[in-house]
């Protein structure tokens, strides 16, 4: 578990993620020797290497000189780099793949190539949409670890919380995480579209999205839910879809029915409501 006097890292995936955690390993005592991508001489391979201070190099070469190896590439390419990369990873370095969505099992074949080497996962819990809000966002986010025991010092060193999630638990941990990141920024979209609609700046809503997540996270889901559901007024949730463009009726009936479910308000009128939207066209 004991890191290196100067670790050495490559990287495998010169996006927002894998540039952003090579950075702050970095800044950590790490040196990166290698960065590759989709070509050694695409733009993106060769930016992240020169804000690395680092070679751009193929991937199969990438294992040379690393005591450990970041892949941060989509999750379907992740076990073809990882057997690409067997043959000139250094005996004992760490292979770490950054997919939320994946076990370790995406290393099987690596590892019974290479028994001599260890594989671990790191999936930070927060969005980066780029590299400089990503090292600003990284400390005190929570990140989800699996596998060798050094990936819980490399968490640390970056100041992550790390939280270890079982592999039969991945994919709902990830879902949740899509959830709380996709879905909302999707929702807000909605939110936008409607503001608009009503010649409402989206500004405007920013203090009660806030002031919502807030009271979701200090009081919890259930007791944080007002409006119009939660007290049971139904003739304006019939007043909305009325006035709501049929395009924009299935995402608010949807989550209507989900804030039902949080306050565990139920009824056969609730149900006829979301279901007969054909009476909100005349």
């Amino acid at each position: 578990m004991n890191i290196a006097a100067e670790p050495t890292l490559s990287l495998v995936g010169p996006g927002r993620a894998g540039t952003t955690i090579a950075l702050a390993l970095m800044a950590n005592g790490y040196r990166v020797v290698g960065v590759a991508g989709r070509s050694i001489d695409a733009q993106s391979t060769q930016d992240a290497a020169a804000i690395c201070g680092a070679h751009a190099r193929f991937v199969s070469d990438v294992g040379i000189g690393a005591s450990a190896v970041i892949i941060a590439t989509p999750d379907q390419a992740v076990a073809s780099v990882a057997s690409a990369i067997a043959a000139t990873l250094e005996p004992n370095s760490l292979v770490l793949h950054l997919a939320g969505s994946l076990t370790l099992s995406v290393f099987d074949n690596l590892v019974s190539q290479r028994s001599d080497i260890r594989v671990a996962s790191l999936h930070p819990l927060q969005t980066m949409p780029s590299i400089s809000e990503g090292l600003d966002r990284l400390p005190r986010s929570f990140a989800a670890i699996d596998g060798d025991p050094e990936v819980e010092t490399i968490a640390e060193l970056l100041e992550l919380r790390p939280l270890r999630v079982a592999p039969i638990d991945r994919a709902r941990y990830h879902a949740s995480a899509v959830v709380a990141s996709n879905h909302v920024v999707a929702l807000l979209g909605q939110v936008e579209r409607l503001a608009a609609s009503a010649g409402v700046p989206f500004e405007a809503l920013r203090p009660l999205v806030e002031a919502s997540v807030e009271n979701a996270f200090s009081m919890g889901p259930s007791a944080a839910l007002t409006g119009p559901v939660a007290r049971g007024d139904f003739k304006t949730v019939e007043a909305h879809l009325r006035a709501l463009d049929p395009g924009e009726r299935d995402a608010y009936r949807s989550l209507a029915r989900e804030a039902a479910r949080l306050v565990e308000r139920r009824g056969d009128g609730l149900e006829r409501l979301f279901k007969d939207l054909g009476n909100f066209d005349g």
